[in-house]
């Protein structure tokens, strides 16, 4: 096994372990760990690949998004209000780092933006 495979694989681990936190933490959003996992299995290891798409941890939480079919609106309200905490608490602590707050707010405005209008709205499977 090569090093990038290595490598790939144990940053796919990773992401697999703080997302599987962040499905039952409401601070930690789970959703960037499972796609950084998702992207790490699927360009190091089949197996370790086909493992994970079978999960339901990954078919609750990817599934639907990686189909192009979208997300729901209770994750798409989940995921905005956990980084806007996350986010507002990095934008008090820069008080005197106005070029910080700035790029926090940029940041900030962008991902409501996206999850609104960019990513797709399915109706939610009762």
């Amino acid at each position: 096994m090569n090093v990038k495979k290595a490598l790939l694989m144990t940053l796919g681990c990773m992401g697999l372990a703080l997302g599987a936190v962040g499905a039952v933490v409401p601070l930690l959003p789970a959703f960037p760990f499972l796609m950084l996992a998702a992207f790490c299995f699927a360009k190091s290891s089949e197996r370790l690949h086909a493992w994970f798409t079978g999960t339901s941890l990954y078919r609750k939480n990817l599934e639907s998004y990686v189909a192009g079919k979208g997300m729901d609106w209770a994750t798409k309200i989940r995921i905005m209000v956990t980084v806007t905490v996350l986010m507002s608490i990095g934008f008090v602590m820069m008080h005197e780092v106005r070029a910080g707050q700035v790029v926090l707010l940029c940041v900030w405005v962008f991902h409501i933006l996206y999850f609104c209008f960019g990513v797709k709205t399915r109706r939610s499977v009762a």
